[in-house]
């Protein structure tokens, strides 16, 4: 079963707010420690037709909370990681530098949030590592019968608990403030008539209609990695697959901070 970390979920919360996350997505259970790699993603084409205004735009940022006084002008995209990093730090603490890796964050993170409606999220693109701890599964008996191990819940709880007591009204200043790179790299991954914050909107409508399965769930091993047994489960995209793994309480929290970060950034179409 793939297991993505739950910190490309919090990249995503910082996106949605940031906002959209700190968080990863890795589909290995144990996937290598590469050494990160600077991308150039290859464009995707969505048959959806080019809309001349964003149906969610984004109202420029006062300063405010972190950013108070004078705001420096943004750095280029390609130079604007080491800047980018120390938004996050002020927001999370330093403790966040060591989740992230150190090359392409504002290109990885988008690249990210636009994929995480779809089935997978390659190692490549995840703006963040992996938890220190494996995924574990329970088997019940000689009957094959294998199930989500409710320990694996417990490697989320200072990630969530992070994202859960950040002030969204700082999440959404500091998305703002760094939305013009944002959006230069939306653009560059293949949307240049799209709107990055649009997207947004639309992936945390997508996470938010995420099941709420009974537990434990149950796991099939059809190969070498392990898949959920329910068809519909299985069926679901990589981002709702990660509300999954990181069991229902966790999942509340997050789809709680979501919808509130989605207000922030957002306003009814027309």
């Amino acid at each position: 079963m793939n297991d993505p970390d739950v910190k490309l979920l919090i990249l995503i919360v910082l996106a949605a707010g940031l906002a959209g996350a700190l968080w990863y997505f890795r589909d290995d259970i144990l996937p290598p420690a590469d050494e990160p790699v600077v991308i150039q993603p290859e464009p995707v084409v969505e048959d959806v037709a080019a809309q001349n205004d964003p149906i969610h735009p984004i109202i420029p940022s006062r300063s405010s909370g972190s950013f108070d006084g004078e705001l420096v002008p943004l750095p280029p995209l390609d130079d604007s990681d080491s800047y980018f990093l120390l938004a996050l730090i002020d927001i999370f603490g330093a403790d966040v530098e060591h989740m992230l890796v150190d090359e392409a964050l504002i290109d990885k993170f988008v690249t990210t949030v636009d994929n995480l409606p779809r089935a997978h999220v390659t190692e490549k693109i995840r703006p963040v590592g992996r938890l220190s701890t494996a995924f574990g599964v329970d088997a019940a008996g000689n009957d094959g019968q294998f199930y989500l191990n409710p320990d694996n819940y417990e490697r989320y709880d200072l990630l969530v608990n992070l994202v859960a007591g950040t002030d969204l009204e700082v999440i959404a200043s500091m998305y703002r403030r760094f939305y013009p790179l944002f959006q230069e790299s939306y653009a560059r991954l293949g949307y240049p008539d799209g709107y990055f914050n649009d997207r947004v909107v639309e992936v945390i409508d997508h996470l938010l209609m995420t099941p709420e399965p009974d537990e434990p769930i149950r796991l099939v091993q059809p190969h070498v990695l392990y898949e959920f047994a329910d068809a519909d489960l299985e069926a679901l995209s990589s981002g709702q697959k990660l509300l999954l793994r990181m069991g229902g309480k966790h999942a509340a929290k997050i789809k709680r901070v979501l919808q509130g970060l989605r207000a922030l950034i957002s306003r009814p179409p027309g």
